[in-house]
């Protein structure tokens, strides 16, 4: 955990406008939601390079997805997708059948409710997470902008 935040107080303390950390972040988590599993570091890279944001602060929010959360959101992927498209079937998985057809034949048909509440999450996450970005990265470079309060004076040693 002790990394996390570390990476939280570098996002917090960039030396470019809230606005530009707020919205690389916003992408992050977009990516976060993203149905691409596997490139997601890729994606981070590139649109670090493409369109010139932070790479710590995308980076950051491209973590919101980590081992820790990946079941939930998977599930909220495939739930979203499902409903959107109607779809109340629950997937299952046959563990007797585990060849590359048996597994290709047994998740296809899950692909499409996947893929569409990825999409749906991904625009979501982006949209929420920026005004939340902007809101906590101005508050909090305002309190460290603030001046200290001066120490009191010192008594002196008798």
């Amino acid at each position: 955990m002790a990394s996390f935040q570390a990476l939280l107080k570098q996002v917090l303390h960039l030396q470019e406008s809230p606005h530009r950390t707020a919205l690389a972040f916003a992408v992050g988590c977009g990516i976060a939601f993203c149905p691409l599993y596997g490139f997601h570091m890729v994606l981070v890279g590139f649109c670090t390079w493409a369109f010139r944001l932070n790479f710590v602060a995308l980076l950051a929010g491209a973590l919101i997805n980590n081992p820790w959360t990946i079941v939930p959101t998977l599930g909220a992927t495939y739930w979203t997708g499902a409903i959107l498209l109607g779809r109340s079937d629950t997937p299952t998985f046959d563990w007797g059948e585990l060849g590359f057809s048996a597994i290709y034949d047994q998740v296809i048909p899950y692909a499409v409710p996947f893929a569409l509440g990825g999409v749906v999450l991904s625009l979501i996450a982006g949209i929420l997470s920026y005004p939340l970005a902007l809101y906590v990265i101005t508050k909090h470079r305002q309190t460290a902008a603030r001046p200290a309060e001066p120490l009191p004076p010192a008594k002196p040693l008798r």
